[in-house]
């Protein structure tokens, strides 16, 4: 039996094999951060394809925290009954769907990918003020945000407690805390981003502070059986930021505050990293964290061969694998890859002519 076929099983929820769709923006959202019918398309065809965990994209907890204006939400019960049927379509696939909660901080009110601008959107395009850890922007081109106090910090850790909530509602069966890539949660974290003398910055513990409650927060929502992952930037890769061994400890609170899974990424706080991307490169990280926090990890990062996806388990780097671009690729990457590594594609009834 290939590992990567076997089931896992978060809590009271169990995957029904170790292929996961990463999440990845569509900057396809209807007015007021709606998903529409692109995004059913865009993750139904993956739940086809026979992905087991399939995750939303960066879904806003509140309106200021989406990246830019074209980015889906769920902040109200607006966006509840707009998930609803998607999230029912995949279940009916069996694929479990999760949802990524995100707020993107002073990343946010920014153009999409799509448009031939670049860097913040002005009031006067739909733009709106970002927040972040302290009032210095991401990059020159970017919005100035409003630093968080005591208030604006307990205001978010609660607007992800209602998101989770609401993801819930919608009939998601596992959440996912976006911690990684230089949005909110991340600029926290890294001492490259917050230079806050409170007890919300300075000492590795104050910066971990607002990660570690907000998943306490939805962990207290969704309850003791449904699965909470935490995505995470593992690196800066920047001389004096954020470490792997700091993702070591980072890994081992969520853990005691609730997490399942910690899904290990890299980078994204500063523009200037250097990054060595190529096939697995950041595979070791979820290895480190999983060996030195005794808890599960998923691994991404230019995964592409069913093989090289069977070696990362057998090899005991991580318990899940996490595909993106692949998948966006080719949908039907998990059934393929069951056949070469003689596993059950288990091919939907209306397919099955076609094998």
């Amino acid at each position: 039996m290939s590992l990567l076929f076997e089931p896992l099983t978060l809590r009271a929820v169990t995957l029904p094999n170790r292929v996961g769709m990463s999440p990845m923006c569509q900057y396809s959202a209807g007015d007021d951060g709606l998903p529409t019918p692109w995004h059913a398309t865009h993750l139904g065809s993956r739940a086809v394809g026979g992905a087991g965990l399939i995750v939303t994209e960066a879904t806003a907890v509140t309106t200021e925290g989406r990246i830019s204006p074209q980015d889906t939400g769920i902040w109200s019960g607006r966006h509840v009954d707009a998930w609803r049927p998607i999230a029912a379509f995949l279940s009916a696939q069996g694929a479990v769907p999760a949802m990524q909660l995100a707020h993107a901080g002073f990343k946010a009110s920014t153009y999409s990918p799509f448009a031939l601008e670049r860097g913040g959107v002005p009031d006067a395009e739909g733009g709106w003020e970002p927040v972040g850890p302290t009032p210095t922007p991401f990059t020159l081109t970017y919005r100035i945000p409003r630093a968080l106090d005591a208030a604006g910090i307990a205001e978010v850790i609660e607007a992800f407690a209602a998101g989770a909530q609401r993801a819930l509602d919608a009939g998601f069966r596992a959440v996912e805390v976006h911690a990684a890539h230089g949005y909110l949660l991340h600029e926290f974290l890294s001492p490259l981003s917050n230079d806050r003398t409170d007890e919300y910055g300075g000492s590795l513990a104050n910066r971990m502070r607002l990660t570690v409650e907000v998943t306490e927060a939805v962990r207290a929502v969704v309850g003791p059986d449904v699965p909470v992952l935490v995505r995470i930037s593992a690196t800066d890769w920047v001389d004096g930021g954020w470490t792997v061994e700091d993702s070591v400890v980072l890994a081992r609170e969520l853990k005691a505050a609730g997490a399942d899974l910690i899904d290990c990424s890299t980078g994204g706080v500063v523009p200037q990293a250097s990054i060595p991307v190529g096939p697995g490169y950041q595979v070791p990280f979820a290895s480190r964290v999983r060996a030195g926090a005794d808890v599960p990890t998923a691994a991404v990062g230019i995964i592409t061969e069913p093989e090289q996806a069977e070696e990362i388990l057998a090899e005991g780097h991580a318990d899940l694998v996490l595909l993106g671009r692949e998948l966006l690729r080719d949908p039907y990457w998990p059934r393929r890859a069951a056949m070469k590594l003689g596993a059950e594609p288990g091919w939907p009834q209306q397919y099955r002519r076609a094998f």
